[in-house]
């Protein structure tokens, strides 16, 4: 399969006929990428495969409307970000916990997580970025994980470039104190 651009696949998907392909090599193009962005956020395996495939469902019912005055991958990982913050949130309330009880439970499933397989460096970096607060956590993911630019972070969280910046600097900050701290 040779590699389609964005442009390509929203082309390909504007042709009626051609719809169902050109949905399958979207998933196919960006379903590891954002598996691994939701799971970021979630942590949790099983969560991630069901939060990722409620973002396909979006994807594919919004893609007609898909107006192109952003980029598609940006729009798929506003879709993704959403669907997990949503998700955040339901389970906060479902378990009536604070925030704070919340994110330690989240870093108790990273240490339980059979899918997890990094070094006692990498578990304790997951564990100092789940400490962070939501939105930094997600900008410190895409920045240090993913290399992404700011420009396109500010397209998928609605939110200023030097905004992002403070963010992302902030996480870091807080990540170095928790590894001075121990």
């Amino acid at each position: 399969m040779s590699e389609y651009s964005d442009k390509e696949l929203l082309d390909l998907f504007s042709d009626k006929e051609k719809r169902n392909y050109a949905f399958n090599l979207i998933v196919r193009k960006y379903q590891e990428k954002l598996y691994w962005h939701i799971r970021k956020i979630v942590v949790k395996h099983d969560d991630t495969d069901d939060i990722l495939q409620n973002t396909f469902i979006k994807v594919w019912k919004g893609l007609d409307g898909f107006r192109k005055d952003s980029k598609l991958y940006t729009w798929l990982y506003r879709i993704a970000t959403n669907e997990s913050l949503t998700f955040l949130k339901q389970q906060k309330t479902k378990y009536l916990l604070p925030i704070v009880d919340y994110e330690n439970h989240l870093s108790e499933t990273l240490e339980c997580d059979e899918y997890f397989n990094g070094d006692e460096i990498q578990c304790k970096l997951q564990k100092a970025i789940l400490e962070l607060p939501e939105k930094q956590r997600i900008v410190f993911n895409l920045k240090y994980f993913e290399e992404m630019k700011y420009d396109d972070m500010s397209e998928i969280l609605e939110t200023s470039v030097g905004a992002l910046k403070a963010s992302y600097h902030h996480a870091v900050k807080k990540i170095e104190n928790y590894f001075k701290e121990d």
